[in-house]
């Protein structure tokens, strides 16, 4: 039976779908906006409001929205050179700090362009010999305890002179399928363990691991600005008929309750940047003043943060202040198909079309309002919710109140560019897909109508959804 809302998220609601009829009923309404090449922008390109670009190379991610002028554009210069170059292991206080184990040397190396840099689990079979591996692999024990000797995700490089705490692999096995009009596609399922390990080896059924490939890094600022009474209306609409029905992932940090957004479980309320820089790069500061690698005989002693607050709050600056990249070919027939395709599968009752910004906006580390967020519509084509995606996908790994086959609906604006930006088209939270149509035939839980129906599409149809993705 479904859940009934009350009135202040039934208007919210209708907001909701108002906004999705203007969407598809106004394809020739043009706005006052203008592209570099001096086109009239219509409506249904404008994928994030105010924060919307027209630019669709390999710096789609990775340029300023339009309102990022003056000093502000100095502010996102300085967080993105903080956000790209690489740290190195000296005291140095501009780039220094690194290690001694780590992930990444950057925020940039994991997340190069804003995007998703190629992980190695295809090409290297796991952690890369040498370089970066992309990616990040949780840990702990069984009994939800962090391991002795390891921290909170496998850090699987290290500074000359010191050990990485392990190597990630992966086997993959490959088995085919085929669509009722005969088409072929295959899916590869993933088998991980660790080899390499630092100190105590830690037997298979004494471990709990997830395995994620980089997000990418677009619309965070909006995302920070996301209405939270709009999100809890949607996890009040259940689809029972359909097996469809959101979840909020209520999450502590700083020792307060927020509302998950961001994260493959929805499991932090913020960019994590103060987390970024400790847990993925050994950086130390305010948050977190004790080396990453804490309790290990390898620990290196520090009396100083290698970070400012002020430089955190410019890196955050940088991500909150990323352009969306529009919508692109939205007169195609085949992607006006397509989107019709989309709904008829149901795809748009989790990954929803439009959503708004409250009108306070949100705050950075160093308590700078971002006014340019507030009061937006915008086309994330996600609630934000958790939703049981089945045991397929499920990776035994609980965070706050999300469980092990639960994951948070991944907003699909700028999906379309992925290629163009990171040179790949590896999907999901493993990056297991290989593309759009393994993706979806990964879809299983609440996600198994919106499988099937796609699954006996005729393969004109199958197609055109793919290409309203690629509109995206």
């Amino acid at each position: 039976m479904k859940k009934k809302l009350h009135f202040f998220s039934l208007f919210i609601l209708l907001q909701s779908i108002v906004a999705v009829c203007i969407m598809n009923s106004c394809q020739k309404e043009s706005t006052d906006k203008y592209t570099l090449g001096g086109r009239l922008v219509e409506l249904n390109e404008l994928s994030a409001g105010n924060s919307t670009i027209f630019t669709a190379s390999s710096k789609a991610y990775d340029t300023p929205a339009e309102w990022v002028v003056g000093d502000l554009q100095k502010r996102f210069i300085n967080g993105d050179a903080l956000y790209d170059n690489p740290r190195v292991s000296n005291g140095n206080p501009v780039n220094g700090g690194l290690g001694p184990v780590y992930v990444g040397y950057s925020c940039g190396s994991c997340h190069n362009n804003s995007g998703r840099t190629m992980p190695t689990l295809h090409s290297n079979g796991g952690s890369g010999s040498y370089g970066f591996s992309s990616q990040l692999v949780f840990l702990r024990s069984t009994n939800n305890q962090m391991l002795r000797n390891y921290g909170r995700v496998l850090h699987d490089q290290a500074i000359f002179g010191y050990r990485p705490e392990g190597k990630l692999k992966v086997k993959y096995t490959e088995k085919w399928y085929e669509f009722p009009d005969g088409e072929k596609y295959s899916l590869i399922t993933p088998k991980y363990w660790i080899t390499d390990w630092y100190a105590d080896s830690i037997p298979p059924e004494e471990l709990e691991m997830s395995v994620r490939i980089p997000l990418r890094h677009v619309g965070l600022g909006l995302m920070c600005a996301l209405d939270p009474n709009e999100i809890i209306a949607l996890s009040q609409v259940q689809y029972p008929e359909l097996g469809i029905s959101g979840k909020v992932n209520w999450v502590e940090e700083r020792n307060k309750k927020y509302l998950g957004f961001s994260g493959h479980k929805a499991q932090h309320a913020d960019l994590t940047v103060e987390l970024g820089f400790s847990s993925d790069m050994g950086v130390t500061n305010s948050r977190f003043p004790n080396e990453v690698c804490e309790g290990q005989e390898q620990e290196v002693k520090n009396d100083h943060l290698e970070i400012s607050d002020k430089d955190m709050a410019d890196v955050e600056f940088y991500m909150q202040s990323l352009g969306v990249p529009a919508r692109r070919n939205v007169k195609s027939a085949n992607v006006i198909k397509g989107e019709q395709a989309f709904n008829k599968a149901k795809c748009n009752l989790c990954h929803v079309t439009s959503l708004h910004t409250r009108k306070d906006p949100p705050q950075l580390l160093d308590g700078t309002r971002m006014p340019w967020l507030g009061g937006q519509t915008i086309h994330p084509y996600s609630d934000f919710l958790l939703h049981d995606m089945g045991p397929e996908l499920g990776d035994n790994y609980s965070q706050f109140n999300a469980t092990g086959d639960e994951w948070r609906t991944t907003p699909l604006w700028g999906l379309g560019l992925q290629e163009t930006v990171s040179g790949h088209t590896y999907l999901l939270h493993d990056g297991r897909a290989r593309n759009y149509v393994e993706a979806i035939m990964w879809h299983g839980g609440e996600g198994e109508v919106s499988r099937q129906t796609f699954k006996n599409m005729k393969k004109e149809e199958r197609d055109a959804l793919i290409m309203f993705l690629r509109s995206l």
